[in-house]
């Protein structure tokens, strides 16, 4: 049985790999057979066919038939589809136990000792880092907002606005109610009127010219953008973090003078 590489790189996303993708495609096609048989038809050796098998089965793709010569039956791939969500949500529920357990652990006091050594030990000039790709950066500016204590000032682009308020609302909308003072400017148009409502709820919005892209976390940490958000593609946008008071207060005097003027 011939089956195309891109068909079998797609079945990935059942959590399979390239050998239990080839097994159970040839089940499929075949509804029962024996693991020679399907050996022979998916081109996987006998030696491996047997553990891929029992994989499987462990999986819940298959079923074993008793019997001799012992066969197996594919499950329907409808409910495969139920099983693995099934299967993936179990796994993430372990894991975020698994996590929270961590939060009050001996574990992650450690960790904070190592991490708060090694920054008393780094020159302020080193906090520095980039990011490559618009989700990484998100990524980032999430994790500022989330542990912002007085501002965060944003500036961005109509898109920008348009995208920040699906990634970042949630964020910011917690910081608001710790207290912590959001400010958001961007070209406002008529495509941003119903998210610039829904954002006024926790912050403060105006209309600039201006197309910066930066953000600014108590006015000690700066995140900027290197592109023009209209001229690059989302997975080679770039974005550079600096922790520098001096930096990020010429920048928040920057938005500062802007702002005055912005509309409301």
């Amino acid at each position: 049985m011939i089956v195309q590489k891109n068909f079998l790189g797609k079945l990935k996303d059942f959590g399979l790999n390239t050998y239990e993708s080839k097994i159970w495609t040839a089940l499929l096609s075949r509804g029962q057979s024996t693991a020679g048989e399907l050996s022979d038809i998916a081109n996987v050796p006998r030696s491996r066919s047997y553990d891929v098998l029992e994989s499987l089965e462990k999986k819940g793709f298959i079923i074993m038939k008793l019997g001799k010569p012992i066969k197996y039956v594919a499950v329907p791939p409808a409910e495969v589809v139920e099983r693995v969500k099934k299967r993936v949500r179990e796994d993430a529920d372990q894991h975020t136990k698994l996590l929270e357990s961590l939060r009050d652990s001996e574990v992650l006091e450690e960790l904070n000792v190592l991490f708060s050594q090694g920054i008393e030990l780094t020159e302020p000039a080193d906090l520095t880092g980039s990011f490559k790709g618009r989700p990484s950066v998100y990524t980032h500016l999430e994790s500022q907002i989330k542990n912002a204590k007085e501002s965060v000032t944003l500036m961005t682009t109509t898109e920008g606005l348009l995208r920040k308020s699906d990634a970042l609302q949630g964020a910011m909308e917690k910081a608001a109610k710790r207290g912590v003072k959001i400010r958001i400017a961007a070209p406002l148009t008529r495509d941003t009127e119903a998210v610039v409502q829904e954002l006024k709820r926790f912050a403060q919005v105006r209309s600039t010219k201006t197309s910066s892209r930066f953000c600014i976390v108590d006015n000690k940490q700066l995140t900027f953008m290197l592109m023009d958000d209209k001229e690059v593609h989302p997975t080679y946008d770039v974005g550079v973090w600096v922790q520098s008071p001096y930096f990020a207060g010429s920048f928040n005097q920057f938005f500062e003078d802007q702002w005055k003027g912005m509309q409301g």
